[in-house]
């Protein structure tokens, strides 16, 4: 993931969800590094999925019902991504997607 910022969420989303895969695939197999990088394809999938739903709306409740999805899924991202960096120490790359995550949850 490099220094620039992307504007467009619905990429910016689709990036992110890419990256946790990417550093998933680096990290050594153990079990609890298998099971809570399952849990991170799976809550940061959802963030991108559920912000590319919010932006087909139904409807400004169905636009809010999907944000609120996306931004919960993005602080479960958060959680796994913890657990990873507290179990794999000097991983800067898992650090700067607890930053991005976090970033996501608060726009």
């Amino acid at each position: 993931m490099g220094n620039k910022k992307v504007y467009d969420l619905e990429e910016r989303t689709y990036l992110f969800a890419k990256n946790c895969r990417l550093t998933i695939t680096k990290l050594t197999k153990t079990t609890s590094n298998i099971e809570d990088g399952k849990q991170l394809v799976r809550s940061s999938g959802s963030v991108a999925a559920n912000y590319i739903e919010a932006n087909e709306k139904l409807g400004d409740k169905d636009f809010k019902f999907r944000l609120k999805i996306a931004r919960k899924e993005a602080k479960e991202s958060v959680l796994w991504l913890k657990l990873l960096r507290d179990l794999n120490p000097n991983n800067n790359e898992i650090v700067n997607l607890i930053n991005e995550s976090e970033e996501l949850r608060k726009i």
